[in-house]
């Protein structure tokens, strides 16, 4: 076995140890993220404006501070292209707070694109954990994801004041319905284990 390999392999055991650790917040992470997307589903107009704004401040947020930073470290070289960066942000921020409802198309077509780079991710993060436990779950998420992602384009420019609510909020009873079965699964793993025995 190659260094690379050994490496990964520790990795994933890493990462399989830490989530039988963690199983209850994998659990309350999933059980929110579903309650939230099943609001979001029944509300989907409101979701997709709470998207809006809430981009919107982090936006403005993070322009702001960009903005004192860059006036801070005014003698570095690249000044000018982070200070047009910060107030890009800040002129971003201010639009989707302020008209909310213009922004929702131009976020519809990022979210289209955050769909499909989502799928894809998990998609290949499943095949690479096929081996381990509920893989499929991961897989089935990255699906959905895309198929997504497909649907938003295909409704557009009409859909676009209730897609983005009405599909974060089935992404997220889907992700979260992932999380769920991950964090069962790891429960059931770390019951069957053996115990430790007291030093």
């Amino acid at each position: 076995m190659s260094m690379d390999q050994r490496d990964l392999q520790q990795f994933q055991q890493a990462v399989a140890a830490s989530v039988r650790e963690h199983w209850k917040l994998f659990l309350a992470e999933g059980v929110i993220l579903v309650l939230l997307g099943l609001v979001a589903i029944v509300v989907p107009v409101i979701a997709s404006l709470a998207v809006a704004i809430f981009l919107g401040w982090l936006f403005l947020i993070s322009g702001i501070v960009g903005l004192m930073t860059t006036f801070m470290m005014r003698n570095l070289p690249g000044f000018w292209w982070a200070l047009l960066s910060a107030v890009l942000a800040i002129a971003a921020g201010v639009v989707l707070i302020g008209w909310p409802v213009s922004g929702v198309l131009s976020l519809t077509l990022v979210l289209i694109v955050f769909f499909l780079i989502e799928g894809v991710a998990s998609i290949m993060y499943a095949i690479e954990h096929r081996n381990s436990g509920r893989w499929g779950w991961m897989l089935v998420s990255g699906i959905i994801d895309l198929i997504l992602a497909a649907i938003i384009f295909a409704g557009l420019p009409g859909t676009a004041a209730w897609a983005i609510g009405l599909l974060v909020g089935i992404n997220m009873v889907f992700g979260g319905s992932a999380m769920i079965g991950m964090a069962l699964h790891a429960r059931s793993t770390d019951t069957a284990a053996p115990a430790r025995p007291s030093a």
